[in-house]
């Protein structure tokens, strides 16, 4: 079990939004049978049975489709999440910054994929520091230029061992990522030229270049995808690492990826997807976007999260304002959408239509033409876990199908 996976000797105290102030120990305070109601709105929970079937879905889906998974960590920043998706066969867990990367070797994690440049100084010392001090510590970063070779060998000075980087391509009017197959074949050879350095595979991420699940954008993935396959051959002759990687692959586009890149693995080559977001999944952008949502002949995702929040005003008809806003929502791939209305957390629901036209800091604008009342209760369902997660520290984790189901875990999360 990772460290920080299990937290029950922590004691929170009035410091955990939405829990009631803990006296003692998060143990203690599950031994007594927490419930839903216990809580205080607005409260973001998970549910426990959602998470897990998630996780075996997507195992068994990479199974199938002859790829890895090293899942990107920074979607929930959860060690308990990530412990989670270790339990099922993920290979590794990503990340996107070299502080992102120190809590995941501080919590345990053998393999870390930090998907993005790591030129920080400080950065670099530190991977570097954490491997020569652990043999069985693996952390592969990118480069997309050779002036990115440069700053991490002048910083990683000589490492015991040479830090392991995979060539990123990108493609024009994306993100990170060498423009071209020519210039990335120029990074790969400075990466051989550099002493501190060694190449270890390829990636990139497709997701940059579409957001949407159209034939159009489905074209421009498998070309990019394509094009990476193609640096890969090209580049294993300079391969410097007994184990390559060829990584791409969000929540969006991974059976593009499996498609394209499965039959590059080998004896030596893993192929390893980076989905992040399936294990949460959501109400929202990848609800429309996922490949499982995609093939009606496909079981796809159940979304894990919601927010629960209370009716605090309603100043005009047609309008209630609830007290989750953008410090307890995410708003940037869709607003919250109502589903659900009780008249207190634990009692039962019944179905609600209605739009959330807006948020503020701490409100959400609520028009429905259904009778709404002061104190009630409104489930939302959320889109983007990636900054719904980010607004928490302590989640509760929901267990049964009760109307006031069982509260059996705190996730503390790690932003």
């Amino acid at each position: 079990m990772l460290r920080y996976a299990s937290l029950g000797a922590e004691r929170p105290g009035p410091y955990a939004k939405s829990v009631p102030p803990l006296p003692g120990t998060v143990d203690e305070w599950l031994a007594g049978g927490p419930r839903l109601s216990d809580l205080a709105t607005p409260v973001l929970t998970l549910d426990r049975a959602a998470l897990h079937a998630n996780a075996e879905r997507m195992a068994g889906w990479c199974a199938a489709h002859g790829v890895d998974l090293a899942p990107h960590g920074k979607t929930t920043m959860a060690p308990a999440l990530w412990d989670l998706q270790l339990r099922h066969g993920a290979w590794g867990i990503t990340v996107a910054t070299p502080w992102q990367a120190r809590i995941a070797i501080d919590a345990g994690v053998r393999r870390v994929l930090l998907a993005n440049a790591l030129v920080d100084p400080a950065g670099v010392r530190a991977v570097a520091a954490a491997r020569d001090a652990d043999p069985d510590l693996e952390v592969l970063s990118w480069v997309d230029s050779v002036d990115a070779v440069a700053a991490m060998t002048t910083a990683a000075g000589s490492p015991a061992r040479p830090l392991a980087v995979v060539v990123e391509l990108g493609a024009p009017g994306g993100r990170t990522g060498a423009r071209t197959l020519a210039g990335a074949e120029r990074v790969a050879s400075a990466v051989v030229a550099s002493p501190a350095l060694a190449l270890a595979g390829v990636g990139g991420y497709e997701g940059a270049l579409a957001h949407d699940p159209s034939e159009a954008s489905l074209a421009t993935v498998r070309a990019y995808l394509d094009d990476l396959a193609e640096l890969h051959r090209r580049l294993a002759p300079s391969y410097g690492t007994d184990e390559v990687v060829v990584t791409a692959g969000g929540s969006a586009y991974f059976d593009q990826v499996a498609a394209a890149l499965a039959g590059l693995a080998d004896a030596r080559t893993r192929v390893v997807l980076r989905s992040g977001a399936y294990l949460v999944h959501d109400d929202g952008f990848y609800r429309g976007i996922s490949p499982l949502a995609r093939d009606d002949e496909q079981r796809p995702f159940r979304s894990a999260m919601h927010v629960t929040a209370r009716v605090v005003s309603t100043p005009e008809p047609g309008l209630a304002l609830l007290d989750a806003g953008k410090r307890d929502v995410p708003f940037d791939e869709g607003l919250p959408e109502p589903q659900r209305i009780a008249d207190d957390l634990g009692a039962p629901s019944r179905p609600l239509t209605g739009t959330v036209t807006a948020v503020n800091d701490q409100h959400a604008f609520l028009r429905t033409e259904e009778p709404v009342r002061i104190g009630q209760v409104v489930r939302l369902g959320l889109s983007h876990p990636c900054t719904a997660f980010d607004k928490w520290r302590w989640i509760p984790v929901l267990d049964g199908t009760d109307p006031d189901p069982q509260v059996v875990e705190l996730v503390r999360t790690f932003f």
